[in-house]
């Protein structure tokens, strides 16, 4: 079966690939989008299968991870072009509405040169992605030799609701050091992972300790999670290191760094690691900041947040599910819309997509952008900043449920927990914002989002209604003077 998938592959890549790319260059944006589409199926068959395989060549997972960006910026630009024809509807309409003849005609010529870029884009895209599977032909053959992974989900939107989207080659490395046998000149290795807020760092960690391979290489994994690592957590340590000595077990240390590591607590930690642990226990360290790179035995894994490519993906797939989105153009161009005002918010990002599913209505989808683009603005234009940098910084934002304009809620503060830690609000924020909860004032807490994946995060919202009654009082006193 194995030798069969192998030769199909390879046959179904090499297959008129060259032929078909030099048959497109220089016709038809139409013509040209065609064979774009048909050359992102086979990078997609590729990468589905490498997805269903436990890789640990570092070459392979960079010419993997390559592979899966052209496929990403390929599909961005195809989608790009098919929403053309509203884009240019929009900003003719726009420009019309404004009753200025310059400004019409400056929108035309606009679309004109917008319409040029994005049918050279088309011909890029297909070129690389080309090059990228005649590059990749090789390798297919050697994917079958790499052992099958759990079966996962079919579905593409279920799949990535509980995996760490475009974390793929991250997640490979992370495991392959993991499992790797540490060499002799050291008790235990250290992997520093750096990273900037929100972008995944723990998440990422979590995900791959409830890997099986890695739960059964490391009968104990430790937690730490604190804003400074502390004088306590080295007692906890050493107690934990002195049972694994005795069980001549290996040991798993995560270490989640959010403010300064002090050096002297790191020296102490390790100085336990050295004495007390058995040869292949590791230590995973994570910070937003670059100092920890110093600490590691292995090179730092950096992270960065997702491209526009990257993240408009992810939003299609979980927006329309299974539902083919070919078969409503409109309703992509106004996703693709929406995912522009997300500032790469994977959390908001699956919250919006959870509403649009749940109704495939135009008018339903332009009020949901509506609300969305008056809601940025308004704090862009108030308080200059985007409402999700707002909350970061423990700034409180403003909004209006959709529907109910009267209605004030100042978002107050979001914190981070573990569901297990504390009982979780009934009531969510798309009940609120979206839906028809309306709670009677006061301050009260909902769900902003539960995240799929490990540790299984809680975002916990407090929201305060404004009292309608006092903002009547205010409004009032100006006519009681003029009286």
């Amino acid at each position: 079966m194995e030798i069969f998938i192998s030769a199909l592959m390879g046959e179904l890549i090499s297959r008129s690939v060259s032929s078909i790319v030099n048959k497109y260059s220089k016709l038809p944006a139409k013509v040209v989008e065609a064979g774009l589409e048909r050359i992102l199926l086979r990078g997609q068959v590729i990468i589905d299968e490498a997805m269903g395989r436990h890789i640990t060549n570092h070459g392979m997972l960079r010419q993997l991870s390559m592979l899966r960006y052209a496929m990403y910026q390929g599909y961005y630009v195809l989608d790009t072009f098919r929403c053309q024809a509203y884009q240019e509807e929009q900003n003719i309409q726009a420009a019309s509405q404004s009753g200025a003849v310059t400004k019409f005609r400056y929108a035309q010529q606009l679309c004109l040169s917008n319409s040029n870029k994005t049918s050279q884009g088309l011909e890029e895209a297909l070129d690389s992605l080309r090059t990228m599977i005649l590059d990749a032909s090789e390798m297919v053959r050697f994917l079958t030799t790499y052992p099958r992974l759990r079966r996962q989900p079919y579905i593409m939107h279920l799949l990535l609701d509980k995996c760490m989207f475009a974390r793929q080659r991250e997640t490979e490395v992370v495991t392959n050091f993991l499992l790797r046998t540490q060499s002799c000149t050291c008790s235990f290795g250290v992997l520093p992972i750096v990273g900037p807020e929100n972008v995944g760092k723990t998440s990422l960690v979590a995900h791959i300790c409830e890997d099986e391979r890695v739960r059964d290489h490391f009968p104990q994994i430790v937690f730490f999670r604190h804003d400074n690592f502390r004088a306590q957590d080295i007692a906890t340590l050493r107690g934990r290191c002195a049972a694994r000595h005795e069980n001549n077990g290996r040991l798993l240390i995560i270490v989640d760094i959010v403010g300064d590591l002090d050096e002297d607590l790191w020296e102490s930690m390790c100085s336990i690691c050295r004495q007390s642990t058995t040869s292949g226990s590791k230590i995973i360290i994570t910070s937003r900041s670059d100092k920890i790179t110093k600490l590691g035995t292995t090179q730092t894994l950096v992270l960065k947040h997702l491209s526009d490519e990257e993240f408009w993906y992810f939003f299609k797939v979980m927006t329309f599910g299974s539902t083919d989105p070919k078969m409503h153009p409109r309703l992509v161009y106004l996703a693709m819309e929406m995912a522009k005002l997300m500032n790469y918010n994977l959390a908001e990002a699956s919250i919006a997509a959870c509403v649009l599913r749940a109704n495939f209505s135009i008018n339903f989808w332009c009020k949901v952008l509506a609300f969305r683009r008056g809601y940025i603005q308004n704090h862009l234009r108030k308080f200059g900043g985007h409402p999700h940098e707002l909350l970061s910084e423990n700034r409180p934002v403003y909004v209006k449920a959709m529907g109910e304009p009267t209605e004030d809620i100042l978002v107050l503060d979001t914190n981070q927990t573990c569901s297990s830690e504390e009982e979780v609000p009934k009531i969510t924020a798309v009940d609120v914002l979206y839906g028809t909860a309306r709670p009677q004032g006061g301050t009260f807490k909902v769900l902003a989002w539960k995240s799929p994946i490990p540790p299984y995060h809680c975002y916990i919202q407090t929201y305060k209604i404004r009292e309608l009654q006092a903002r009547a009082v205010k409004r009032k006193r100006p006519l009681m003077k003029r009286i």
